[in-house]
């Protein structure tokens, strides 16, 4: 049986949604890819429309759009999903996923594109399974002196 942890991120409200998806639902998930347009109806979100925006695996690496299939791949990446250099042109073999959703992959990430009837935060009170995580903006530290 596959479980999904499904990250809804609320583009307005700036916040991010976990909701637990397995079943049939989570089923419903594979073979998609980043970019997709999926029905809220398989996260339990009725009424909204979804677009896949990536996600990692069992291991922890991350699934980026370029790659076709749902192998996990060495790449050398210079910039980009899976690598930040501290160095300028600095290069750099790393582990990274492909675009489509398989049994190996545990978190997929998603946006609203199009809201439903009900705010989320109502449909997620209702059922009593999720976080809310919001984004803030970062905070000036204190020097110390």
């Amino acid at each position: 049986m596959v479980e999904f942890k499904v990250v809804v991120n609320d583009i307005k409200s700036g916040k991010s949604y976990n909701i637990p998806v397995s079943g049939h639902h989570a089923n419903s998930l594979i073979g998609k890819k980043i970019n997709d347009e999926v029905d809220g109806i398989f996260v339990s979100l009725p009424g909204y429309k979804l677009q896949i925006t990536g996600g990692t695996d069992k291991d922890g690496f991350p699934m980026r759009h370029d790659i076709p299939g749902s192998a996990r791949r060495r790449l050398l990446l210079s910039r980009g999903l899976g690598y930040k250099p501290k160095e300028r042109g600095k290069r750099k073999k790393k582990s990274v996923r492909g675009n489509t959703i398989n049994q190996q992959i545990v978190q997929v990430n998603m946006k609203v594109m199009k809201p439903g009837a009900k705010p989320i935060d109502e449909i997620i009170k209702a059922e009593g399974k999720t976080e809310t995580k919001e984004v803030s903006s970062p905070k000036e530290k204190k020097e110390e002196r």
